[in-house]
């Protein structure tokens, strides 16, 4: 997380919506030989209290994890390069902007017996923003075929001790600067999702 507090003044609340509206992260835990990551799908409660997960039973962290442990996802949203030339400004540098949510817990392995129930919520969680699309149920597979996959995958669930959010939209600089450099960042942007970040940089005083 940045440590420039002029970059943290989001709340609980919407971080957690950004999370839980993103849906997709890098899992980290401490392994004996350093760290261990994994990209995932997350289910974040409404109510932020804990994130739910699925790993593959082959994956280093489910093998690894004989109890609960310590664990840290990362949630990025849009990106862009900012280049000091879009300030119009003297003695500028380069900077990166970028909105980020940690969610910080305990991870811990569920009953197996939960996997289908998880499996169910992550995918009505993705499926009902595709409507009118008649979402996908697992309901749809063969039993034999779906009781098969199930034991290749493992449920988990981190509960929320900490979250942390940078939404770095040039809220250090006066408000025409900062205007500029979304002019420039939307039609020349550098990154994953300019737009989004161009939108996020307009907002009154810098704020989403």
């Amino acid at each position: 997380m940045h440590p420039n507090p002029i970059f943290r003044t989001q709340t609980f609340d919407r971080n957690i919506i950004f999370a839980r509206e993103r849906a997709f992260g890098v899992l980290a835990v401490n392994g004996a030989d350093g760290p261990l990551l994994a990209h995932v799908p997350v289910l974040v409660d409404e109510t932020g209290s804990f994130v739910d997960i699925h790993l593959v039973r082959s994956n280093p962290i489910a093998r690894a994890l004989k109890a609960s442990a310590q664990a840290k996802i990362a949630i990025s949203g849009p990106d862009s390069y900012i280049s000091p030339d879009w300030y119009d400004v003297p003695d500028q540098v380069p900077t990166w902007n970028y909105v980020a949510v940690h969610l910080t817990g305990t991870l811990e392995r569920l009953p197996q017996e939960q996997m289908r129930d998880m499996l169910d919520r992550q995918s009505a969680h993705f499926e009902d923003q595709l409507l009118p699309k008649t979402p996908w149920k697992t309901t749809k597979m063969t039993p034999e075929v779906l009781d098969s996959m199930m034991r290749q995958i493992a449920p988990f669930r981190m509960t929320i001790e900490g979250v942390d959010g940078t939404w770095k939209l040039n809220q250090n600089k006066p408000d025409e600067v900062r205007l500029r450099a979304a002019d420039h960042a939307d039609a020349y942007g550098m990154g994953s999702e300019t737009a989004i970040l161009s939108a996020l940089m307009r907002g009154a005083d810098g704020q989403p």
